[in-house]
């Protein structure tokens, strides 16, 4: 993409980067008139700048110790971005996620290979040092995703309501199976996941783009390209890409190997994913799924330009953000994110 340093960073200082915030606030107001992924109607109790009054510097700490640590880490965008997803469909958006408790929610399979604990552990603690006992672990979740994904263009992507409280009770890995959608799941299992948690068809094409960055265990991709000790290749594979893929997970992988996502531009936030979604080169079987789907496909082919991608994402991440929060006096909020207050 023109314009951008090797990690990712747009040049031109802060003018571009408002003027890339406006073209895409301005394509949110277009999606917002035509009412293809509204918000939840209720507003749970969540509010923009909760934190104005008791802790005026919350957001900006967030905003420059992710930033920070995304400049050391090019990987942490994406692990934020799903550290947040899995948080909020396990139980809500409380930062069960986080805790630290005997056979816990990050305990389960689908949560082994969650990451980003460190960078939450290291904005908590800056945080408590301006204003102790004041920002929830929660809402830390939803900034630094939200943070991480837009350090490549030098400005927020998104608004993020907070409010949030955490979660008062031992989490379990019981709470965490079937909440999380599949890899290998179908589109009907992955529409009715989102529907139980109040998120649309909509929703599930603009969030399943955040497979634009991040990486795949081999475990959740070999399936497609073997069966057995023969090769095997899921018909709905571009022939090439197969190839490519077995190049970067063969049979049988390493334990530890893993393949990007996104096979054009894994490692940058943008709209490519959709298109090449749509040839046969969707990494995991649940994103090849949505491409067998009429609607779904439609949806696809309207977000691959990356100012309509960018607002439809971020309404969805402001929909997902909402799912079952806890909020005023219900929950607590966390000294440590990793274990619940005793006193």
């Amino acid at each position: 993409m023109r314009g951008q340093t090797e990690t990712g960073r747009w040049r031109g200082g802060d003018g571009v980067a408002a003027w890339w915030v406006a073209v895409v606030a301005l394509q949110l107001g277009h999606s917002l008139s035509r009412a293809r992924a509204g918000l939840l109607e209720s507003n749970p109790g969540l509010a923009y700048n909760f934190y104005q009054s008791s802790c005026p510097s919350a957001e900006s700490i967030v905003r420059s110790v992710t930033w920070a640590q995304v400049a050391a880490d090019p990987a942490l965008p994406a692990r934020l971005l799903r550290l947040h997803f899995h948080d909020c469909f396990v139980k809500g958006c409380d930062a069960s996620i986080l805790l630290d408790n005997a056979q816990s929610e990050k305990t389960a399979a689908p949560n082994l290979s969650v990451g980003g604990y460190e960078a939450i552990d290291a904005i908590k603690a800056q945080v408590e040092k301006a204003c102790p006992g004041v920002v929830s672990c929660a809402d830390i979740v939803a900034l630094a995703a939200r943070d991480a994904v837009s350090y490549q263009f030098g400005a927020s992507l998104w608004q993020v309501e907070t409010g949030r409280r955490d979660g008062g009770a031992p989490s379990l890995a019981s709470d965490a199976l079937g909440a999380l959608p599949s890899p290998f799941a179908g589109f009907g299992g992955l529409l009715a996941g989102f529907a139980s948690r109040g998120l649309n068809l909509t929703d599930l094409v603009a969030l399943s783009g955040a497979h634009t960055i991040g990486v795949a265990s081999c475990s959740s991709v070999t399936p497609r390209l073997y069966q057995g000790n023969a090769t095997s290749v899921d018909p709905l594979l571009d022939s090439a890409y197969a190839r490519a893929l077995m190049s970067s997970c063969p049979n049988p992988s390493p334990a530890s190997a893993t393949v990007g996502l996104d096979g054009g531009s894994p490692a940058r936030f943008d709209s490519g994913f959709y298109a090449r979604v749509r040839q046969g080169q969707g990494t995991l079987a649940s994103d090849a799924a949505l491409a067998q789907n009429a609607a779904a496909a439609q949806l696809m082919a309207d977000l691959s330009t990356p100012a309509s991608f960018y607002a439809a994402f971020s309404m969805s991440m402001k929909k997902m953000g909402r799912v079952d929060v806890l909020t005023g006096t219900n929950g607590q909020i966390r000294k440590q994110c990793r274990q619940i207050n005793t006193s």
